[in-house]
């Protein structure tokens, strides 16, 4: 079901020019879907979308989510069946220098989305990506549920939680389950934990910066190294999305059970490392240990301490994590460190890697096999 669900379609992805848009547009294509992207362009410099020549993958449209005109004129010349929303201001500290930025992408990007939806008509099943960061976090040793108090102590955080208050709105005004025969829309929201792999260089970001440095030779440096997160390799959640997808397409043809909600996608939990953890592993694989730490006590707040419940997914989706923590490491290292040698290597690396990963979830009885 799941290789056949995407064969053949229209599926429309928001900032499909980022570190996830890519890896996500090029699982779309080896699905054999017909991929219309809309973005700013690539956030970074070297980007994951031209290294990987992602453009070939995707019927690419420059564009701004704020833009509700321009989001309107995309999506409907897409007619897509299958809608992604990524595009987002996804950094903690980069929402401190800029919040009313960040609230403007991720709550105002997003709601013209929704009513672009409305105003073309488009029926499609819909999966609405926010963070692991929207919970109300207390800083206590508890993995949250989908049902937790949704909270945010920096403006990033924040702009997700709203975000995922206006989708459930939206949902409930204007695209019920109950009246799905006739609006046609499924929507659902997934929350990731933080994600690692080959192809990000965004700034302040633990695996970029570690990248940085090694590749710079200069010595490593860490904030925050006994900080927890729930880490993962960037196609878990993908993983998540793209079989959500699929069960709200079922959802939509057939009726029966209903995946409108929210999701977390997240590693298992006997897998939460530091972010020292993540350091020691990732320079032992490089060949380079060794870190310092440069915390200061007056850097804006960050989350010292956050865990994901994945029971709901695992139960009723039927998606697990795919690899542990020491290999998810070992294959981002070994793909930084062979696209750093060899740029023209990556488009390769990432199909190399997806194929291993499908192959390990065909071997665990997973429905994400190619």
């Amino acid at each position: 079901m799941f290789a056949d669900a995407y064969h053949g379609k229209r599926v429309f992805v928001t900032g499909h020019t980022g570190f996830k848009g890519s890896w996500l547009c090029l699982w779309l294509e080896r699905l054999g879907a017909e991929v219309h992207g809309l973005s700013l362009a690539p956030p970074t410099d070297p980007s994951l979308f031209e290294q990987a020549g992602v453009a070939s993958a995707v019927r690419h449209t420059i564009g701004d989510v704020r833009d509700d005109a321009a989001l309107t004129a995309a999506l409907a010349k897409a007619r897509p069946q299958f809608i992604f929303h990524l595009a987002a201001q996804p950094l903690v500290l980069d929402s401190y220098a800029d919040p009313a930025g960040t609230f403007a992408t991720n709550v105002t990007g997003s709601i013209n989305l929704m009513q672009a939806i409305r105003e073309t008509g488009t029926r499609a099943a819909v999966v609405m990506v926010t963070t692991d960061k929207v919970y109300l976090n207390r800083e206590w040793d508890q993995a949250y549920r989908e049902d937790d108090p949704l909270g945010g102590h920096d403006p990033y955080s924040a702009s997700k939680a709203a975000m995922e208050i206006a989708v459930a709105s939206w949902r409930d005004s204007f695209f019920s389950p109950a009246k799905m025969a006739e609006h046609g829309v499924a929507i659902a929201t997934a929350r990731a934990g933080n994600v690692i792999g080959g192809g990000d260089w965004s700034a302040n970001r633990l695996v970029p910066d570690l990248v940085r440095t090694l590749t710079g030779n200069q010595t490593p440096t860490l904030r925050n190294p006994a900080s927890l997160r729930p880490w993962q390799h960037v196609l878990e959640p993908l993983a998540g999305y793209l079989w959500l997808g699929a069960r709200l397409a079922e959802q939509l043809a057939q009726g029966g059970e209903q995946f409108t909600e929210g999701w977390n996608f997240g590693p298992l939990a006997s897998e939460d490392y530091r972010v020292g953890d993540l350091a020691d592993k990732f320079l032992a694989a490089w060949g380079r240990p060794g870190w310092s730490d440069v915390t200061r006590s007056d850097a804006p707040h960050e989350a010292g301490l956050l865990k994901l419940n994945i029971d709901k997914a695992m139960e009723r989706l039927d998606w697990r994590p795919v690899w542990p923590f020491a290999e998810t490491v070992a294959r981002t290292a070994a793909w930084y460190r062979g696209v750093s040698a060899a740029p023209e290597t990556a488009r390769a690396a990432c199909l190399a890697d997806l194929e291993h990963y499908c192959a390990r979830a065909k071997v665990l009885g997973l429905p994400f096999a190619l």
